[in-house]
């Protein structure tokens, strides 16, 4: 196509103003599309930052489908996922008329499993509670009626109830190729139809799972791709710290026990007495707990303190699933579930063995401790994903030159580059999130993987790629380093396109003077005294943004208490008394609310109009600076003569800062006021950084300027 024709489809009479209702022609959403068509052509990699409002899934979907060519579109979350799927782009594809073929490829535990569903019907006397058996018969009843398994689309049943970890799969227990129900797999289901597709979207945590694959040589998405676009790239830096480096969790080792108290005595039982088996492993696994205290904490392996008791805990978790591993292995001849078990106990038993071993101290990793109220979970994890990342990526474009090798790979058995054994290492054993598990054991156990025999043809080359990364916040003031560097897009081009808002108008930035400082024990009791005039004045709608669970709860309970008594009809959505979706459709049902929320609700949330006008953060995000990761990336930072705060710790806080503003103005007729309760944005001199960062609104430090702007709305 003519790069001409591009801003006809974009304009007030192409395809695009026909279809949607309300359609407005934008410079920026062209501009960026041309972008995006320009790096399709080159096969290159592109970063662009598109402010709100600019249309940046249409700017990349409408160059994307009208060159052609297969096309992974990777999301943040499950949300964004379904959104682009099922509204956006069938939107997209019938304005332009583009007959192609589209795919949605979740993580398989969204995906119902029917080898795990029937054996819970065999043994559901295990069930915990009689809503699980209610649940189970749902289930039950929507297994036959269904197309994809999808979860999602069983309505009966919340997508968090327990029964759903019982009857579907993961990558420690599916059995692949072995399983009896393996024709009927909703998973190869899924994955055959995205192989097929000229579009799949999937979310960032399944396309690192997939990116993995290929260490494997397992086939999988990517070689198929001629571009791969990451929308809610921001995300990214974490999810490959997640994927590059390797998990081992309590959480599995009581899965593990589970399952083998429920298989040995339905398949073996006679091989052992698996209560009295499986006693030390539960045991140990729930010892490991009790290493910690009550409050929740992240602790690197060098942090912990002399008399901690989780080294040697670990030492007896490791006995007891080595005399489980025995058992197990005269077992495993009885059938694939008895076989999975052994490998699974042995997989267990050697990433356990491997944390914090001695003879790894020198790789460039770190090893972490993450204590939870459920559990524990140790991390090895990369301490710079550029350098895997860019190996990954350039590794898998046929014409892409590494300008960083300055010599040849060492030999496979070379243990002098610890670098290369870390790669290998991670990529051998992918973790991820519980919702976004990845393909891995499933894929490795297919049998219709083609052997690389003498008389096979050779592979086709893979295709030249391009790589397009895009969100509303990349840059701090058109500066993109900290995303490029932190994934190793050294060779990319950036651009970025402000929100056609009028934000001077629509919007208002207020920073109340006199409060304590963040780190003040009465911090949350101030923020919550300086927002109540305006949550009156603005008649609620208005969002709480905290930084942490604790000042979420703080600010909710105070809320209430102010609330009821002065009379106000202010209802108060706490963070973690419903559902997200739940809470978001309480809050604009109602007209009137306030939600207090955390992490979860700084992105993805879009309420537009008159049902929020009042956003209200209570501090600039910086991330904790004892997390174990963190601290030891600033050290490093530091070590290498740079300024670890600023070029680190301050950009993260501006990009964060970036999303949890941007949940205010999402339309061209929206108003309200942005209120950010951290004095350091005015007094300390890295503040005006910060704060020219954020979209231009007018700005004030007067009470009465911002109620008398609320009462207007």
């Amino acid at each position: 196509m003519d790069p001409n024709e591009l801003p006809h489809l974009f304009s007030a009479t192409g395809p695009l103003a026909r279809a949607f209702d309300g359609y407005c022609e934008r410079r920026e959403q062209i501009e960026m599309a041309q972008a995006v068509q320009a790096a399709i052509r080159d096969a290159s990699t592109v970063v662009l930052e598109a402010g709100t409002g600019v249309g940046k899934t249409a700017a990349y979907l409408v160059p994307a489908l009208v060159e052609g060519g297969k096309v992974i579109v990777s999301t943040g979350t499950k949300a964004l996922q379904d959104q682009l799927f099922h509204r956006d782009l069938p939107a997209v594809r019938d304005a332009l008329g583009i007959p192609v073929k589209v795919a949605l490829l979740k993580g398989r535990s969204n995906y119902l499993c029917w080898h795990h569903l029937d054996r819970s019907n065999q043994d559901a006397t295990l069930l915990g509670s009689k809503q699980e058996v209610r649940d189970l018969s749902a289930i039950n009843r929507f297994a036959p009626l269904s197309s994809t398994g999808d979860k999602a689309e069983c309505t009966s049943v919340p997508e968090h109830a327990p029964i759903w970890s019982r009857v579907t799969s993961t990558r420690e227990n599916c059995l692949g190729s072995d399983c009896p129900r393996y024709a009927d797999c909703f998973v190869v289901k899924a994955r055959r139809e995205a192989q097929d597709a000229d579009v799949v979207v999937v979310n960032h945590h399944l396309f690192f799972a997939d990116l993995m694959l290929r260490e494997e040589g397992v086939p999988e998405l990517l070689p198929n791709a001629q571009t791969i676009v990451f929308d809610e790239a921001h995300q990214l830096p974490d999810t490959a710290t997640l994927f590059f480096g390797e998990t081992v969790s309590t959480a599995q080792v009581l899965d593990l026990v589970r399952d083998t108290l429920a298989i040995g005595q339905a398949q073996a039982r006679d091989a052992a007495k698996w209560n009295d088996m499986l006693a030390p492993v539960e045991r140990a696994a729930r010892d490991l707990r009790l290493c910690f205290g009550p409050q929740l904490q992240r602790l690197s392996l060098q942090q912990l303190s002399a008399d901690n008791l989780l080294m040697p805990t670990l030492g007896q978790l490791q006995d007891a699933l080595l005399a489980l591993r025995e058992v197990l292995e005269e077992a495993a001849q009885r059938g694939p579930d008895l076989a999975n078990l052994h490998r699974r106990c042995n997989d267990l038993l050697q990433r356990l063995k491997a944390w914090g071993a001695p003879e790894r101290a020198s790789e460039p990793e770190l090893c972490w401790v993450d204590v939870a109220s459920h559990g524990v979970q140790l991390h090895r994890t990369p301490i710079s994903v550029a350098d895997v990342f860019r190996r990954q990526r350039l590794g898998m474009d046929p014409n892409a030159v590494d300008t960083d090798k300055a010599s040849p790979e060492p030999d496979a058995d070379d243990d002098a580059d610890d670098e290369a054994e870390m790669v290998d290492a991670f990529a051998r054993t992918p973790s991820g999130d519980d919702d976004e598990d990845d393909l891995q054991a499933l894929m490795s156990g297919r049998s219709d993987v083609a052997d690389n025999t003498d008389d096979a043809s050779p592979p086709a080359p893979p295709p030249r790629r391009a790589w397009v990364f895009t969100s509303a916040t990349l840059a701090v003031k058109s500066d993109f380093r900290h995303f490029t560097e932190a994934l190793g897009l050294e060779d990319a081009t950036c651009a970025s396109w402000a929100s056609p808002y009028d934000y001077p108008s629509q919007a208002m930035l207020y920073v109340p003077a006199g409060l304590p400082l963040p780190n003040d024990p009465t911090h949350t009791d101030a923020v919550v005294d300086a927002a109540l005039p305006l949550i009156r004045a603005n008649r609620g709608r208005a969002f709480v943004l905290c930084t942490s669970l604790r000042a979420v709860a703080r600010a909710a309970e105070r809320l209430k208490q102010a609330f009821q008594a002065a009379g106000d009809p202010f209802p108060v959505l706490q963070q973690g008394e419903a559902p997200r979706p739940t809470l978001l459709d309480d809050f604009r049902r109602t007209g009137n609310a306030v939600l207090v929320g955390s992490h979860s609700f700084w992105e993805g949330i879009d309420v537009k109009g008159d049902a929020l006008t009042l956003v209200v953060i209570d501090k600039l995000p910086f991330a904790p600076p004892d997390d174990p990761v963190l601290a030891k990336r600033l050290e490093m930072l530091t070590q290498s003569g740079g300024n670890a705060f600023m070029s680190h710790q301050v950009p993260q806080a501006i990009i964060a800062l970036k999303q949890g503003a941007g949940r205010l103005i999402r339309s061209e007729t929206d108003r309200g006021v942005l209120m950010i309760c951290d004095t350091r944005l005015i007094d300390k001199p890295y503040g005006r950084r910060i704060w020219q960062s954020l979209p231009p609104m007018k700005r004030t430090r007067a009470e009465a300027d911002v109620v008398a702007f609320l009462e207007t709305l």
